[in-house]
């Protein structure tokens, strides 16, 4: 497998760093860097470019480059627009529409939606979710076919769950899993290379009546996404050795 280039291997090693570090910590200048890694500027500039668009560090001009403010992380257990939830952090929310449709669904979807025609069909909606045009999530998104309206809406702009709502359907509890995948053919939409690891969270919301309204895979790329879980510690059963 071919190495990375370079300026992509010292891009992650700051990644790290920045990871270490405190919001408002000064980013040594391109020059210590240079030297730091035996590189040119160019290649460091190259670097910094990549981690300035991901929103972990900001330029300040005749000031210099400093750790930029993570995104407070959403509690695993609450799920609030994606809206609502960027605004909070003091950024602009936006959506890049890739794919809306009815379609065939897929086993794994007609399950969690309940569907039980011969040939099940969905409302897909496929957007990569920004916060500053700052890539987080790509997001696959089904409903019920009776929702198909939905793909009337200003799908980069509006709310799904005020449309919902608008509806006189309300988005109530939910269950969800984690896991972690690579980017994959993902990559390109998310600014990241394929290999990039990817936090999943795939999602069923059910409405007021306990109905399966929206199924949802969403793919967030790890560092510039966190979730908060909080949990209960079970005690040993009796007899465990532990």
């Amino acid at each position: 497998m071919a190495k990375a280039p370079l300026y992509v291997r010292i891009e992650r090693e700051l990644r790290t760093r920045l990871a270490q570090a405190q919001p408002g910590d000064l980013v040594p200048a391109e020059s210590v860097l240079a030297e730091e890694f035996g590189v040119a500027r160019m290649t460091i500039r190259a670097a910094l470019n990549a981690l300035e668009s991901d929103g972990l560090i900001e330029r300040i001009q005749g000031r210099g480059t400093f750790v930029r403010q993570r995104p407070e992380p959403r509690a695993a257990g609450t799920l609030m627009s994606f809206q609502d939830q960027v605004r909070s952090w003091g950024r602009v929310p936006a959506s890049r529409l890739v794919e809306a449709e009815v379609r065939a669904a897929s086993p794994a979807e007609a399950a969690a939606l309940q569907l039980t025609a011969a040939a099940p069909r969905v409302t897909s909606i496929v957007r990569v979710r920004l916060a500053d045009d700052v890539p987080l999530a790509i997001e696959y998104a089904c409903f019920p076919p009776h929702l198909a309206t939905l793909l009337d809406l200003d799908l980069e702009t509006g709310s799904l769950h005020r449309a919902l709502r608008e509806r006189g359907l309300r988005p109530t509890l939910g269950s969800s899993t984690l896991t972690a995948q690579r980017a994959g053919s993902d990559g390109e939409l998310l600014h990241v290379p394929e290999d990039e690891p990817l936090l999943v969270e795939t999602r069923l919301i059910v409405d007021q009546h306990s109905a399966p309204l929206e199924f949802t895979v969403s793919r967030y790329v790890g560092d510039r996404y966190d979730l908060h879980v909080t949990f209960d510690v079970q005690a040993p059963q009796t007899g465990d050795p532990r």
